[in-house]
């Protein structure tokens, strides 16, 4: 853990912190040794890993609505943090498409919350604001998109993050740099990993299925999507809100995915995950039409390996056998805790 030495004291604020990617992040910076405070909804689903995690216990966690701008700017009053990571978000395609008003009003307006609350306390010196691959008007080609391609998400989750990169884009322009606040966000493909409940995502899906003995349905097995291990993006996340920290010119914008050959279409993923599974775990193919999905996205992160030297850590099979280790532990009544833990020292042993 030496490389996140950094946070050891820092007063750090995570929105979204009951989710899946905000409890693993929580996680790592508690083992840091930061001051974590955490802004959210309740968690969003049941099980979920922000309660089986214990991490409730190590941090101050708010309940809050990212809407609600009077209850942030009270937060940040009383936390004073120096980091922000903003992660809050409604982040299924599908249920955008349920929902829409909702998705803006937390994406987009959210966004100018927290943007807000960052230009009216000075304590803050690096602010990141997590998003998603999707934010780029997808022409699915074969190759990656980079950080200067046009954003214009085509559904409402997606079209509401490319909002959300034009929000924090404005603020930037408009403020952030005259007061010399490091401002970055992070586009992220799809992630996996240990703990993840989610309804409509498919690793869930899987274990879902695998827990009551079932086949697997899939409904898009062509579709072509690039995944990572949830600790991939968020480790990241920490080191490039720690750059900016430190020197404000690695502020910016940057795709956070894995290599090429870990885009794999949604049949090999279960394919994978049948493997590290193991007992006889079968799936079908169920197409089952439904609102637009692209079916070819990935991220061209040429970029991050440039300036920060990163390359990934683990890739694709690695990272559902690490999820399906997980989730076995679970099953098991072992405590979560200690596995989330140990996962963690291994992600970083292997890049130290």
């Amino acid at each position: 853990m030496r490389a996140l030495s950094f946070y050891k004291g820092k007063k750090v604020l995570v929105t979204g912190h009951t989710g899946f990617k905000g409890t693993w992040l929580c996680k790592i910076l508690v083992n840091a040794g930061a001051d974590v405070t955490g802004y959210s909804l309740e968690a969003p689903t049941n099980p979920n890993l922000f309660e089986l995690s214990g991490i409730e216990n190590e941090i101050k966690s708010i309940i809050g609505d990212i809407r609600d701008l009077e209850h942030l700017k009270q937060v940040f009053t009383e936390v004073q943090p120096e980091i922000v990571l903003h992660l809050a978000a409604q982040p299924i395609v599908r249920d955008s498409y349920k929902d829409p008003v909702y998705t803006y009003e937390t994406n987009v307006m959210g966004t100018v919350n927290i943007c807000e609350c960052v230009r009216l306390n000075s304590c803050v010196k690096s602010f990141l604001n997590v998003t998603t691959d999707k934010v780029y008007h997808n022409n699915e080609w074969e190759w990656g998109y980079r950080e200067n391609d046009p954003l214009d998400g085509y559904d409402p989750y997606s079209n509401s993050k490319s909002c959300s990169e034009l929000v924090t884009h404005s603020y930037i322009n408009s403020f952030f740099k005259e007061n010399g606040i490091a401002v970055s966000t992070a586009r992220a493909g799809n992630v996996i990993g240990g703990g993840d409940f989610a309804n409509d995502r498919i690793i869930p899906d899987c274990i879902r299925a695998a827990m009551k003995g079932e086949s697997i349905i899939v409904r898009n097995p062509h579709s072509t999507r690039p995944y990572q291990h949830v600790l991939e993006p968020l480790v990241v996340y920490l080191r490039i809100a720690k750059e900016q920290y430190e020197d404000i010119k690695y502020a910016g914008f940057y795709n956070v995915g894995p290599d090429d050959c870990d885009c794999v279409t949604t049949g090999e993923l279960v394919d994978l995950f049948c493997n590290a599974w193991g007992e006889d775990q079968t799936w079908e193919n169920r197409f089952m039409g439904g609102p637009h999905e692209a079916n070819f996205l990935k991220l061209d992160c040429s970029k991050i390996k440039q300036v920060f030297g990163w390359s990934p850590r683990w890739h694709v099979e690695e990272a559902v056998r690490y999820t399906v280790e997980w989730a076995k532990a679970w099953v098991n009544g072992t405590d979560v805790s200690e596995v989330m833990d140990q996962q963690i020292r291994e992600f970083m042993n292997k890049g130290e």
